[in-house]
Parts: C-alpha cells; structure tokens; sequence
C-alpha cells in the first residue's frame, strides 16, 4: 500500500545515530562476554520498534525483547531476523506460530509449561524458551527452588522445548538504596544455581542495574529506556557511567497567531485571561497526541526562548504565549533542543508527577515518525 502523504508538522522525529551511540557505549562499558538485549516494546518506547530494533542492532545488540505476541509478529513482518524474546506471557495458541517464526518465549509458572508440552505433543520444530524467575517484583514467574523443581519434572523427557535462558526483574534498581536489588540478585543466582544445566543466557539487569551494577551484568543486560538516552531516573541519572544521548525530539509549528484587543478566555473553562496586546499563537499538538492536559504551564521552545503553554490544552491543540508577533509556520520545540535551549521528557515527567517512561510510550501513533542518522 502506497504510504499518505502526512501533511500535519506535528512529528517525533528520531535520531537512530544517538539510540547506537547509546547500545556502542553500554558495550564498552560492560564486561565483554556480556551481551545487550535491546527492548523495544511498546513500539520502542514510542520511537518505533523497528527502527529502534535495527539501530541496536547495528551497534551490537544480539536479541530484541518484547512484551506481546503482536510486538514479536510486527519485527518479523518487517524484516528482523535476529533473536526475539517475548518477556511476558504468551498465550498457548501462539506456541505453534513462534516455533515457525523462531521466537523465544518466557515460561511464566508450571501450568503454563504443561499446557506448552501438551500443545507441542506433535511438534516437529523446537520452541525456545527463557525461565522467568519472580525474586521480588511480583509480577510473574518461578518463587521458589520446589516450583523450579516441579518445572523441570514438568520439562524432562521432552525435546521440543529447549530452555535456552532465564532471567529475572529487578523491582528497585533505579532507587539510592541497593539493600533489595543485592537481595534480589542473589535469590536469582541461588535459583539459576538448581537448574540442571545452567542456560545460554542468564540475565537480571535492567537499563538501572546496566548502568549501575557492573557485577549484575552476567551473560546479558537488557537495555530498555536507556537505549533511548532516557535515564530510569533522577538518581540514576546523577551516576551515569557514560553520558546518554536523547533520541527524540518532538516538534510542530505555529498555526495561528492572533493579538488579544482586550482581555480574552483561552481554551475550555477560560482558565487563562489575555491581556491587550498579548500575542497568542495556536499549535496543532493536544493531548490526543500525548501533550497531556495538566501539561498547561510547560514551556515550549520558540526561536530557542521558552514560551509558556496557556489554557486548557485540548484534544488537537493548545496555545502558547509568545513574547511578541512571531509568524505562522514557525517551528516549535516541545521536547528536544532549540538554540540553547533545551527540554527533555524528565522536564515533563516532572511537572506532571510521573516517569519519562510514560512520557515516551503516550506519544500517539497519529504523531508521524521520522528518522534520520546513518
């Protein structure tokens, strides 16, 4: 199908030089028999799964991670050949179709693993397989060294489904206090100690462990939102190993500008009053394109001043406050560098009580990507 034209100005735009920038450094970083997993769920953290995928790697990740059946389908369907790991749990409809196109699932509990033996009863093609192990987190996957044991009676005598790894989730590695993630780490290692043979690839850290414990690194990391040069948090950020390089950077123009005659509402609820002579200029973003509504107050970026946003923001759109009379089609910066100037989604996630992960994921698909870098 021939690709629309996408007349809107409102885009995200990615620069795949900064995501390998981002996996190249961690490499070197990290010990050298230590392999990245890049994680591109949720559409590569909102900067495009495929794209994303590729960039890492080009840098020298060996294996994509995702969240969803679907997520693994769509970097098939595009061309991604490489290892791909399903993290969560996957339905046993879809073991069939993931030994076909050689995706890795993760066994979340022993029911599930019968259910997966029963299915592949007569099965030609092997399913590979990573162990989840819960040390903490609560989410899913094997608690104890008697349900480890109970998975393995539940796997032995069968030769379609390979235990290729295993890993665990790490619940505080982003906060000062390392007290939990010590005791997770070695409830793990305790585990992996009774598997019958240890596995290919035996990983814990997250981007926080990556980029703060070193010694967690073991056969592989798994590296989410700091491959988007994101850090998982303040105090993560303030004990960076290396400096990471933000990926995107939203943008749009100026529509509409008008110069308030007397005192004007603004927006739904008229909660911001113009006064004569202010200049307010319209920009198409709203928060049906992630620019969420208790943004109002943030700054935008106009030829590399900050300029406020002001009213309620609205679905398709929002209003700013400019300095003086600035023309139609001027660019406009919401996240991303302008002059010397610069926004970053922590600056958002800030002012709204949330993490820049949820920043990134809630740009909407209707804002068009682009890319650009080698």
């Amino acid at each position: 199908m021939k690709k629309l034209v996408d007349y809107r100005p409102t885009r995200a735009v990615v620069n795949t030089d900064a995501i390998r920038s981002n996996v190249g450094n961690l490499k070197k970083y990290l010990p050298d028999r230590t392999v990245v997993i890049a994680v591109v769920k949720a559409d590569g953290y909102g900067h495009g799964a495929v794209e994303s995928a590729r960039a890492a790697f080009q840098a020298g990740a060996t294996m994509a991670a995702v969240a969803t059946p679907d997520e693994a389908l769509r970097l098939r369907s595009d061309g991604i050949q490489q290892p791909i790991l399903i993290m969560g749990p996957s339905p046993i409809s879809f073991i069939k179709e993931a030994t076909r196109q050689n995706i890795t699932l993760t066994i979340p509990g022993s029911a599930w693993a019968r259910a997966a033996v029963d299915e592949l009863e007569s099965a030609k093609e092997s399913l590979h397989v990573h162990v989840k192990i819960d040390t903490g987190m609560g989410r899913i996957g094997i608690r104890s060294k008697q349900e480890l044991l109970e998975l393995f009676s539940i796997l032995e005598g069968t030769s379609v489904i390979k235990v290729e790894g295993t890993f665990t989730h790490f619940a505080t590695a982003d906060e000062p206090q390392h007290e939990r993630t010590a005791e997770q780490f070695q409830a793990f290692m305790n585990l992996v100690a009774c598997f019958p043979e240890r596995p290919k690839l035996v990983h814990a850290a997250n981007s926080a462990a990556a980029l703060r414990f070193k010694d967690y690194a073991l056969d592989a990391v798994r590296f989410g939102i700091g491959m988007y040069g994101i850090a998982p948090s303040e105090f993560v950020a303030s004990e960076l190993p290396f400096q990471l390089e933000p990926a995107l950077h939203l943008e749009t123009e100026i529509t509409f500008v008008k110069q308030a005659k007397s005192v004007e509402a603004i927006s739904y609820g008229g909660t911001y009053n113009a006064q004569p002579g202010e200049w307010i200029a319209t920009l198409p973003i709203g928060y049906a394109d992630g620019l969420k509504r208790n943004l109002r107050g943030q700054q935008v970026l106009v030829r590399g001043q900050r300029v406020p946003i002001i009213g309620t923001i609205c679905m398709d759109q929002c209003m700013i406050r400019l300095p003086e009379y600035i023309p139609e089609g001027e660019p406009v910066v919401l996240i991303g560098k302008q002059g010397a100037e610069e926004i970053t989604m922590e600056e958002w996630a800030t002012r709204i009580g949330t993490i820049p992960y949820e920043i990134a994921v809630t740009i909407a698909g209707r804002v068009q990507r682009q890319y650009f870098g080698d």
